[in-house]
């Protein structure tokens, strides 16, 4: 686990990227991520061990980019651009313009499961899904770490401190690693962890734009004798990278 870093405050705000369902072969070979049935309990069956933070949520900061202009001067509504493509990418991994594709649900549903299965991430929005590129609260990020094409496979080794950028709507989004956290399937608790406004703290208003990126801790959990997985073959646990907003300007700029 890492310590959180200050984060910059020019732009200060809070990202998080959920990027997961991955295929349960170990060793980060690439394998089928076709749903199998259940082996074991039921995903609510068991509440497992909580989240894993590696440090606390970073302060809240005022930051509104929902208000932000759009290229043509005028601001945008409020959830505009949640239903927006984006491009996702992460230079200190080697991952370039990664297709983030938004869709209604939650992390890691069926529907999110088939757009990962096509190569490219999965971002939900909705009533049990997340906020949109630069807006406040928790952007959600999940994208296959083994199978097609394992766009993720070396998230594991994005650090504190390293940066990530969205691109949508005619601008980039800059945000800043802050935490490294562990969310297990099993745990409704865990999973509202996750998937919360502020990564953390279910209930909490959010007052800044949040990333979280998350995928499959399938390697791990094999090499700990764990063989659980879903109806969606996901394992229990996922590998999430949380980022706070450090920067905003126009693709042109």
């Amino acid at each position: 686990m890492h310590a959180s870093r200050a984060v910059p405050t020019a732009l200060a705000g809070a990202l998080v990227a959920v990027l997961a369902a991955c295929s349960p072969a170990a060793g980060g070979a690439r394998t089928s991520d076709k749903p199998a049935a259940a082996p074991g309990a039921s995903p609510a069956a068991a509440e497992a061990p909580r989240s894993r933070p590696s440090a606390s949520a970073p302060p809240a900061t005022s930051f509104a980019p929902a208000s932000t202009p759009s290229p043509s001067g005028t601001p945008e509504p409020p959830g505009s651009a949640r239903t927006r493509p984006a491009t996702l990418s992460i230079p200190s991994i080697g991952l370039a313009d990664l297709r983030v594709v938004p869709y209604e649900g939650t992390t890691d549903d069926w529907p999110g499961t088939r757009i990962q299965d096509r190569g490219v991430a999965a971002s939900p929005y909705g009533e049990r899904g997340g906020a949109g590129p630069g807006e406040v609260g928790n952007y959600l990020v999940t994208a296959h770490r083994l199978s097609a094409g394992g766009p993720l496979r070396d998230l594991p080794s994005l650090g504190v401190g390293e940066s990530v950028l969205v691109a949508s709507g005619g601008k980039i989004y800059k945000y800043r690693i802050t935490e490294h956290r562990t969310t297990s399937f099993r745990s409704a608790r865990s999973l509202a962890e996750q998937r919360a406004a502020v990564p953390g703290f279910p209930g909490r208003t959010a007052t800044q734009p949040m990333i979280t990126i998350s995928t499959c801790a399938t390697p791990e959990d094999n090499a700990e004798g764990n063989f659980w997985r879903d109806d969606r073959n996901n394992p229990e646990h996922r590998i999430d990278r949380v980022g706070v907003i450090a920067d905003v300007h126009d693709t042109t700029g």
